[in-house]
């Protein structure tokens, strides 16, 4: 039966109409049935989320047309419940409510591009949504006409193993004819739906709606300084991997303008160059660190990963991965040849019972990495579950993402790897640290600038600054500017290359990585100490500290009940994020890296023409307003 209230509400609704906006709000509807509709909503939402996600597992692990179009219908469906959900708790004047329940109702009406108020224009965005994703998950690169290569694994691991040039060149090029370049119109269509849609709940535009998420009126500032802070490190490893590249491909491969060409830095996007320490490694004489072979050679499977990743979870004191992980999860790429996307992540059923990883694992360092990564998230969501699920989340976005990397930078120690069997032999003197801080430097300082500039881009187009007439002019100019990258082929307007990385078609904030790459290092300090680990912070093991699991047990319980500097001080005992613990970690190597490259460091602005080398001056105005913002951050502290 329902209640009064309820009944006044959805007369409210219906009068209004779904999708009408939230305009009509605060009708004094009292605690009591404030605590009702929130006790609904709860019933509901673990409803209608598991069904649309059981809908999206399996379209992404069986990509079909007809899987897509039940993700599609179902995401619909979804979406209009969501609007009628928010213009109810719209209704409650919260004025005297008690914060939490303030929180929930927000929280409820803040619903992003299902905000969209035209049931036409709300089923469009998710089908392009739905298609631009399947465009990029079933792209393939084809050498000749009985050669046709997906990304997984056949192209990734050409990027990790090859070193022929000119094959490479092809891949790269290859890839973003495949699959960037035939979603530029769908991408702008969605642009214009996604601003539409958050416009209805008052933000400026899509990219403000995503930094909306941590809660900070600071947060593009803050972020820009961190990045000036790291700015110097990551000069360092650039100078230091192209000189090393040079004597690998000639100096004739190289642009004069400092960059290094984008196809040689061993991963289809330049994001990351750990594949790259057969020949990056300063001291190659010493036991490498990369233990890939010996993965092989004990015959590690994914299963075998993802049971070692959970025992060092468990070792801390926290949860065991649930049966339906096991039961559920799909950590290898379907031998049946069925189209799925592989690109890693973790779910959330909302039903408290089911949560799973999908992976297209690999025998590999890096998708040993990755598989804590993904289990990060799932001990999240295991660990909040208790929350209502308008909390179920991170404290902000970054914090998902820094869990797992977090655990990562135990289990990568040559100290952890030795212990579980797959570093022979343990070597500790300055040689092997520094080989060691090289590798992780290889991942984590490589990736500042790529995981910095793909939502400045972003938040451009959303803004527009960026238009689709310079797309990819302002793509590149960031990339060169920024990361010291550069295009290896003639790029143009008629390419897309940001919808090459998968998490521009997905729609996934980027800015969360960049975070994550920040605090992580902050919490790996914090839960050093909490273990009484004493030493340089890049030798720290954290496996079998109840201490360190129980910190981080009183931040992940939270989920997102609270905004995020209060979890965030719970384990690191402070409010803000700060660079210093990277710093710290690094330091070594830093001074190694000045001391080997002197001053052949750094690289011109413009990208250079890849026929001449040579850079061009002119930068659009999107780098420029770039680089007026990141002098007033810089100058400001």
């Amino acid at each position: 039966m329902t209640s009064s209230w309820l009944s006044r509400g959805l007369v409210v609704v219906m009068v209004m109409g779904v999708g009408a906006g939230v305009e009509a709000r605060g009708t004094n509807w009292n605690q009591t049935e404030a605590e009702e509709f929130l006790a609904m909503y709860q019933r509901q939402a673990r409803v209608e989320l598991s069904a649309t996600t059981e809908r999206y597992w399996t379209y992404q692990t069986n990509i079909t047309k007809e899987n897509q179009q039940a993700a599609v219908d179902a995401q619909l469906q979804t979406d209009l419940w969501k609007q009628n959900m928010s213009h109810l708790a719209a209704q409650f004047n919260t004025t005297d409510f008690p914060p939490s329940m303030k929180r929930q109702l927000a929280f409820i009406q803040d619903i992003g591009t299902a905000a969209l108020n035209d049931t036409r224009k709300l089923e469009q965005l998710n089908k392009v949504l739905a298609n631009l994703e399947s465009n990029h998950s079933v792209a393939k690169v084809c050498l000749d006409d009985n050669n046709c290569l997906p990304l997984e694994p056949n192209i990734t691991r050409a990027f990790e193993t090859s070193r022929d040039e000119k094959l490479l060149r092809r891949l790269w090029a290859g890839w973003r004819d495949e699959s960037g370049k035939k979603m530029k119109q769908l991408y702008t269509q969605f642009v214009s739906l996604s601003n539409e849609a958050v416009r209805t709940l008052g933000y400026a535009d899509t990219g403000d709606y995503w930094k909306s998420k941590y809660e900070s009126d600071t947060f593009e500032q803050d972020i820009g300084a961190l990045f000036e802070e790291l700015k110097p490190f990551y000069k360092q490893l650039h100078a230091y991997v192209r000189r090393r590249l040079k004597k690998q491909y000639g100096e004739d491969v190289f642009p004069s303008s400092g960059h290094i060409p984008a196809h040689l830095l061993g991963n289809m996007w330049a994001q990351q160059w750990h594949s790259l320490q057969d020949m990056l490694m300063p001291y190659p004489d010493k036991p490498k660190v990369d233990v890939t072979a010996e993965m092989v050679e004990q015959s590690y499977t994914a299963w075998t990963i993802f049971e070692v990743a959970d025992s060092f979870f468990t070792s801390l004191g926290l949860e065991p991965m649930p049966e339906a992980f096991w039961n559920k999860s799909m950590l290898e790429k379907p031998k049946d040849g069925r189209d799925v996307v592989c690109h890693a992540s973790a779910w959330d059923f909302y039903n408290g019972i089911d949560f799973r990883v999908k992976q297209c694992t690999e025998t590999t360092l890096e998708h040993f990495s990755t598989a804590h990564h993904e289990m990060g998230h799932i001990e999240y969501y295991l660990l909040y579950k208790p929350q209502p699920i308008t909390f179920r989340n991170g404290a902000n976005p970054g914090f998902h993402e820094a869990i797992g990397d977090t655990i990562s930078l135990s289990v990568e120690t040559p100290k952890h790897l030795h212990q579980i069997g797959l570093l022979p032999t343990l070597v500790e003197d300055t040689e092997a640290d520094l080989n060691f801080l090289m590798a992780m430097a290889l991942q984590k300082i490589a990736f500042l600038p790529f995981g910095y500039l793909i939502d400045q881009w972003r938040w451009s187009v959303f803004r527009g600054d960026t238009t689709p007439d310079s797309y990819n002019k302002d793509w590149w100019d960031l990339r060169c500017n920024l990361q010291g990258v550069s295009p290896p082929v003639k790029r143009t307007e008629d390419d897309f290359d940001p919808g090459a990385k998968y998490h521009i078609p997905s729609n996934t904030p980027y800015i969360r990585y960049f975070v994550s790459f920040v605090i992580q290092f902050q919490f790996h300090k914090a839960l050093c100490e909490a273990a009484g680990h004493q030493g340089p912070l890049h030798t720290c093991d954290i496996y079998n500290s109840t201490e360190a699991g129980d910190k981080l047990r009183a931040m992940m319980s939270k989920g997102s009940s609270q905004v995020w500097t209060e979890p965030f001080r719970v384990v690191t005992g402070r409010t803000k994020m700060s660079a210093q613990p990277l710093v710290q970690y690094f330091q070594p190597l830093m001074t190694y890296l000045e001391e080997v490259n002197g001053e052949d460091v750094g690289w011109e602005t413009g990208c250079p023409d890849p026929a001449t080398g040579t850079a061009a001056t002119q930068l659009s105005s999107c780098a420029l307003l770039m680089l007026a913002t990141l002098m007033t951050v810089f100058c400001s502290f």
